[in-house]
């Protein structure tokens, strides 16, 4: 950005128009300079350069963000510096343009669309606003709470503190999803009742008093909503297994045990009423999306949804606004004791916490065991050759892998991933967290690496 505005590569039109915060954002970033900047990222004085007159002299560019953005202490102030970037080019409110994350799963965007988030109801309408909370308390015939739902950092402090008693886990693997292993453990120890909802027996379920078997996405309908916000139909191919039952179906019957009847008999009544409660996806039904999905929002049963947001520059909040942010280290950064930055995440062969992958002959034969990716100039240094194991070890835990040399990591940075429980790297990445939404940093923390002179012991 310092180089777009110095170059005035930026859209003067559009921010003069359709923006505010311009200042800001440019007494911000004139600190950071290509010099500067290479030093805390590792790119070239050049590369930044030529990078900055690509996007400058585009016609026209989507950006496009996955997990490494987020996962981060800093995560909100870097999808905040993403939406800069393409607010100063003027790339907002076109086709083919915009800020687009990548979800980690096929359904993440449409969990948060129906309000699995904490401060938000369907729709993202929120929890805080009386006269959103009076709509779906007259819809339902119940009191709902004044206050915003608890994140899961929150959560677990609630638990340690003694504050929270009990915890429901919906196909969360936590033991080897959440950062500090040991932590988590001695979380869900504290708890007086833990109940997990999953399609298969996992690490999480040792902990549990009560198991409730889910059916999978194979075996239920319903809808899923992809990354550009289109609602698609979901079709049961069949029958789940067992006692196996619809996730909506165990709510619903739980909830009426306890003394309130939702009546709901089909996941399409369900979505009927999120529609009627929800005007960006009241002209999404059923019958509308039996071949192709929609895209919210769709406001009713004429609207033919919409290809991109903020077309004409029409903004919610009246115009785009810059958030300028400065750059921060990771909570934990590297020293003598702790050399190296561990970074973590997944890989093409098995997925996330192994639950399902990992009962798949084929993929334990890709990918059978956790490898730890490290650069070949630290591993001579190191004394480590290809294949040995060695250690990793963090101020929280210590995890035996076997090493991949590989130019895949700069020298001082090493990659692991959670799929395997014998070596899951949550147990010694940190639990530091984004202030703003929880998220923990999974993708920076001290470590160091010890040899095991290429003995299996």
């Amino acid at each position: 950005m310092h180089e777009i505005i110095k170059n005035e590569w930026h859209d003067r039109a559009f921010i003069e128009s359709y923006t505010e915060g311009f200042e800001q954002l440019k007494e911000t970033v004139s600190a950071y300079t290509p010099e500067y900047a290479s030093g805390i990222c590792g790119i070239s004085v050049d590369e930044i350069r030529e990078l900055a007159r690509i996007l400058g002299t585009a016609e026209k560019v989507a950006l496009f963000y996955t997990l490494g953005i987020t996962e981060h202490t800093t995560g909100t102030d870097n999808v905040s510096t993403c939406a800069n970037l393409q607010i100063l080019l003027g790339n907002i409110g076109k086709e083919s343009a915009g800020v687009n994350p990548l979800r980690g799963q096929n359904n993440v965007q449409g969990a948060c669309d129906v309000g699995v988030l904490p401060d938000v109801y369907t729709g993202y309408q929120k929890a805080a606003d009386p006269m959103v909370r009076k709509k779906f308390e007259q819809a339902w015939g119940t009191t709902l709470p004044d206050q915003e739902g608890t994140k899961i950092p929150a959560m677990f402090d609630g638990i340690i503190n003694g504050d929270i008693k009990a915890l429901y886990l919906v196909g969360e693997n936590i033991i080897m999803s959440e950062p500090n292993q040991a932590h988590t453990i001695n979380t869900l120890n504290k708890l007086d009742f833990l109940i997990v909802q999953d399609i298969f027996m996992n690490e999480t379920v040792e902990y549990a008093d009560v198991v409730f078997p889910a059916a999978c996405f194979a075996e239920k309908d319903g809808t899923f909503t992809n990354t550009e916000r289109r609602v698609q139909r979901v079709r049961k191919a069949v029958e789940p297994p067992g006692l196996a039952r619809d996730d909506w179906w165990i709510t619903c019957e739980l909830s009426m045990r306890m003394g309130f009847d939702m009546g709901h008999t089909s996941a399409e009544q369900i979505w009927d009423e999120i529609r009627e409660l929800t005007p960006s996806m009241s002209g999404i039904t059923y019958r509308r999306i039996e071949h192709q999905g929609l895209q919210w929002p769709c406001t009713d049963e004429e609207h033919k949804g919409t290809c991109y947001l903020y077309c004409n520059n029409v903004f919610p909040c009246g115009k785009a606004r810059f958030r300028p942010a400065h750059w921060k280290p990771p909570a934990e950064v590297p020293d003598d004791e702790y050399p190296f930055v561990l970074t973590t995440g997944r890989r093409l062969w098995q997925y996330h916490t192994g639950t399902q992958t990992r009962r798949c002959a084929g993929f334990d034969e890709l990918l059978p065991e956790e490898l730890v990716e490290v650069n070949p100039e630290d591993a001579v240094k190191l004394r480590i050759n290809d294949g040995d194991y060695i250690s990793v070890v963090s101020r929280r835990g210590k995890v035996r892998a076997k090493a991949w040399l590989t130019g895949r990591v700069p020298p001082g940075v090493c990659f692991m991933t959670f799929h395997f429980h014998e070596a899951c790297s949550n147990v010694v990445t940190n639990n530091a967290f984004d202030p703003v939404t929880g998220t923990a940093e999974y993708k920076a923390c001290a470590v160091r690496l010890e040899s095991l002179n290429g003995s299996e012991g």
